[in-house]
Parts: structure tokens; sequence; C-alpha cells
């Protein structure tokens, strides 16, 4: 990083369009193939990935054309290069290998557009001689943590794939590239997601709390140069971009040659990114879930036998209020009497508690997570008692077998219960489930609760199951994530070739894994 000065990249400014916009064009671009395969429609020019495209300005032909690039108004497909296009090299490309390039040079173009952000978030707002003034030293580090430092390894990584590029702009690879960043994009993006908590408690506080801080910010989010967006859209711009570069390099993977020493970077590339995200998402879920239990073990009092709360490997499922149904079998017409419980289901336990007031607890029974069962309870019953299920403890505190039948509010709540309550699950074969219905997201979903899937635009889920009042359970392609989400946010992928379609990509991917992996 010591020469990070002296590089200037040439693409920087090859799209007036900041990261947060050009993403969700590219992505609303890849909802659109993924529709035109949905309906057999794909044609080769629109099936390419694309990027943003704005009114070009007319250039010198003489000039090499990353620099004609750097004063365009246009980010352009790889093959609108003058260079490029119309050329024999190209002519003599099957439709893959073109797709292929395509691929890549998105990635290139789009580590240009988050760059520029990072500019404007560093520059206008991290080094704001007002905002400093606003912020205590904590603060600071809460909030902009190790920006600058990503944007820096940004810089140097967009430096080596334009020198690749301009290398040999018919044949250029970029996953090389990126595993050679890979320990740097390890060493820059781990505490700064990591601190993720601590930076939204504290934008949160100050922007309640600090009328100074608010008037400063609404100045420096009306400034042209921030294209009105907000400081909060540049701050989670590295959460963004390390899971888009993952599945920029899963692209690029499913279209190299399967053998070649392309496939080989391509897969160790996508390995070390995957891996980098699942630490990073462990790491907030640990601080998420040390804070939870904190929080929780001055809330709860024990009437039971107690036990330690907090447990550095304890982490909180799912919680929330149910209706436990008692039924009076003295009685000729078996009167059913209701009272409130509360779960708080850990990953390793279950906590029974009777709700009391100011949010507190007091536990009454308890269990290990491998003593419970949750089931779909088969009884009609009249009334108001219609989403209920059963939930059994195999051996209570006390050794006891206890049942309780609990009635929720909403049918998804009571589907969400018993899929949390059910045994842990081994990873899916996605090929076993060829007859599954997928759903691609349409808009972007951000998970309120643990047991919700975090979605993004263009997301491939294949889907579990679905309740009557609008929610699905289901299973990224992407990276088998399993959890809920509201149905709004998705849209129903009918055509079965296309399901197939996405199935065995995704099953490419996990083949070269295996092939670069289990190698002896």
């Amino acid at each position: 990083m010591e020469n990070f000065k002296r590089r200037h990249s040439k693409l920087i400014n090859s799209s007036r369009l900041l990261y947060q916009e050009y993403s969700d064009v590219v992505l609303n671009k890849a909802i659109q193939s993924q529709k035109r395969v949905d309906s057999f429609t794909e044609d080769i020019e629109s099936s390419f990935p694309s990027s943003p495209r704005l009114r070009r300005k007319v250039l010198s032909p003489q000039d090499s054309y990353l620099q004609r690039l750097s004063v365009s108004s246009n980010a352009s497909l790889w093959q609108d290069i003058p260079m490029i296009r119309g050329s024999r090299m190209l002519l003599n490309m099957s439709r893959d290998e073109q797709k292929l390039q395509e691929a890549k040079f998105e990635l290139i173009m789009s580590e240009a557009s988050y760059l520029r952000s990072l500019n404007v978030a560093v520059d206008h707002f991290q080094r704001s001689a007002e905002l400093q003034a606003m912020l205590t030293n904590q603060e600071r580090q809460w909030l902009f943590s190790r920006l600058h430092d990503v944007r820096d390894v940004s810089a140097s990584f967009l430096f080596d794939l334009e020198e690749k590029f301009e290398e040999d702009m018919f044949t250029f690879h970029v996953c090389d590239v990126a595993l050679k960043h890979a320990p740097e994009f390890r060493r820059v993006y781990l505490p700064y997601v990591t601190n993720q908590t601590y930076q939204e408690q504290t934008f949160q506080r100050l922007l309640n709390g600090n009328a100074g801080f608010q008037q400063v910010l609404e100045r420096l989010e009306s400034d042209p140069v921030c294209q009105r967006l907000s400081l909060k859209s540049f701050l989670i711009l590295p959460f963004q971009r390390i899971t888009r570069l993952k599945l920029l390099l899963q692209n690029i993977l499913k279209r190299t040659r399967p053998g070649s020493e392309e496939e080989v970077q391509a897969t160790q590339a996508y390995d070390a990114l995957e891996k980098l995200i699942k630490d990073c998402n462990e790491n907030v879920q640990r601080m998420k879930s040390t804070e939870e239990l904190i929080y929780l073990s001055q809330k709860i009092e024990f009437e039971c036998k107690i036990f330690p709360l907090i447990s550095q490997s304890r982490r909180l499922v799912k919680c929330g209020e149910l209706t436990a149904l008692d039924f009076n079998t003295l009685s000729p017409k078996w009167k059913v009497t209701t009272r409130p419980i509360y779960l708080h289901l850990f990953n390793d336990c279950l906590l029974l508690s009777r709700p009391k007031e100011g949010g507190r607890f007091v536990v009454f029974d308890h269990a290990a997570f491998s003593d419970v069962r949750g089931e779909k309870c088969e009884m009609k019953l009249h009334g108001t008692n219609k989403n209920v299920f059963r939930l059994f403890l195999l051996q209570n505190y006390q050794r006891k077998r206890v049942e309780f039948l609990f009635r929720t509010e909403t049918h998804s709540e009571k589907l969400r219960w018993i899929s949390a309550l059910a045994p842990p699950r081994g990873e899916l074969d996605l090929l076993e489930c060829p007859d599954a219905p997928q759903v691609q997201c349409i808009k972007t979903y951000k998970a309120r609760e643990n047991d919700e899937l975090a979605l993004e635009k263009a997301d491939i889920i294949m889907v579990m199951q679905y309740s009557n009042d609008g929610w699905m359970e289901g299973v990224k392609l992407s990276d088998r994530e399993r959890g809920w989400f509201p149905s709004e946010h998705v849209e129903l992928i009918s055509s079965k070739q296309a399901r197939q379609k996405n199935l065995k990509e995704e099953q490419r991917v996990k083949n070269a894994k295996q092939q670069v992996f289990c190698k002896k």
C-alpha cells in the first residue's frame, strides 16, 4: 500500500453513477435477464451482463480505451470497445466465451464505481472538519471504522485489474488478481463488517440525540457530490460490495472452461471470498448474540433451577409471546383457558417464562434443545383457536416429559416456530429437489428477526414452504442460507427449464470446488 498515492485509476470517472445506483441498475438487469430465461425470450445481445448506459461523448480514436472511458460518461460493455467490436477475434469467440469476458469486465467496471463512492465516503464525509467537530474520538471510530483502509485496498485492487485488462483486452483474467488481493480484503473487511453493530447504534444515537450532527449531516448530504444519497448508504457499501464481489466471481466461475487454469483460479478466489463472508457473518452474529444475552440476563429471573445464561457459544434463534391453551377435561364441554407464555429459543436450550411488566420474564421451565420438539396440531378447534401447534419437552429440568398446546396470531408464526424447533438439518442437496419452487428477489429485504433471510435483488431462492399470510421459507442457492421472508419481495420462476438451469449452475460451482480442494 506504500505506493497507493502514485496509483491513479483510469476508470474512476467512467460513469456518473455512484456505486449505489450503479449496483441497482445492474441488479435490475440481472432480474430482467432471469425473467427472459423464464419466458424463453432471451436473445444473444440482451443476455450479456450489462452496465448502466448514459449518453456518450465523441472521443479521439488514438486514445487508449481506458483513457477514453476515464473521460466518458458511459460505463460500457466489453463488446462495445472499439478495438473489440467487429474484430475477427470477437467473431471467432463462442457465445459462452463472450459471456465470460463480459462477466470479467463487469467486475472491473463495478470496482471502479465502488471506489468512486468510497472516495465520496472518505473525502466528503469522514474527513469533513465540520462533522469531525461533532464527534468524539470513540464515535469517529465506531461510525467510520477503517473505511479509509477499505478505500485504499479497493484502489490497489482496481489498479491491478486495469493493468491486466490493458495487457490483453481480448483474453484478460481477473480471478488471479482477486486471489492475490484476498489477504488484503480479509485484513480490512473483517474488522469493518464486525464493527457493524456499533456503527448502526452510534449512527442512530447521533441522529436522534445530537442536533449539531443532524444539521451538519443534512448540509453534507445535500452536496451534489453525494447525488442525493445518504451517509448511511455510503457506510454500508463495504458490506454490500464484499457480497457482490463473491457473486461476480461465482458468475465468472460458472462460465470458465472445466479443467482450465482459469477455473482453478476462479474457484480459489471464490472460496476465499466465501470464507471471508462466513467469518464476517459469524463475527457479527457473535457480537449481536453476546449483547442479546447480556440484556436478557438483566431481564430474566428463575423460579426453577437456575443455569448461567451468558455463554460464548449460545445464540438466540427465536423468541416471542405465545398463547398457551389449557383444557379442563373435567368439564363436559372441555372448557379452554388461556395464558401468555414467552419462549426464548437458543441454539442449545429453550426457556419458558411468564411475562411481567417492564419487559421482564420469570422462567418456570427449561430444556435442552435436543429434548425439544414442535409439531403441527391436527385437532379441530373452534373460534379463534386456529393457528395452533404442540410443543414437547421430552425431558425438562426436572427430567419430566411436558406437553404444551400453543396458539399464534398468524399462520406464518405457527410455521416459523415449528421450523425453528426442528432438529438441525444437514446441507441441502439442491439436485434432490428438482421440482421445488424457485423465486427471484425483486426488492431487497433486511432480516428483522433471527429466523429471517436477508435478500438482495436478483437472489434466487428455493422455496421449502409458505404460509397463507404472505411468508415463505427458503434456501438461497448462492450460499445455502435458510430462513423466512415476505413473498411480496420475490417473484415466482415458473419455467421448469429456468429452474433446472439455476440448479445446474450452482452444482457447477460445487463440482469445481470439489475438484480443486479434494485433489490428493
